[in-house]
């Protein structure tokens, strides 16, 4: 009796979400989209604002993704506290390569 409550909970523990609370993350996601596109069309802030906001709204699109459509939201804390480290390394290591950007800038190559 008690392994079929243990089993009942742990299935309980790992059931999917329901397809309203993917829905409105769907929504959610559409949303931030389109205020990426009206603000990409509309020059109303200077183009480090822009870009800064931009960048923003990607970072919280991305999460969205990761938490809810990769599941990691529901996991155990321990695999989120692995994947988690390793993504920021991967963005550290990513800006080793922005100086080349400036670089090229400076060249004046378009």
């Amino acid at each position: 009796m008690n392994d079929e409550h243990q089993a009942a909970g742990s299935l309980a523990e790992h059931a999917a979400p329901g397809n309203r609370l993917y829905l409105l993350v769907w929504f959610y996601l559409l949303a931030i989209t389109a205020l990426e596109v009206v603000l990409g069309y509309m020059h109303i802030f200077s183009t480090a604002v822009m870009l800064a906001v931009l960048m923003l709204l990607s970072v919280v699109k991305a999460g969205l993704i990761v938490a809810y459509f990769m599941h990691l939201r529901f996991e155990k804390r321990s695999l989120v506290l692995s994947l988690v480290p390793a993504g920021v390394l991967v963005m550290a290591l990513l800006l080793a390569f922005f100086p080349d950007s400036f670089r090229v800038l400076e060249l004046g190559v378009r």
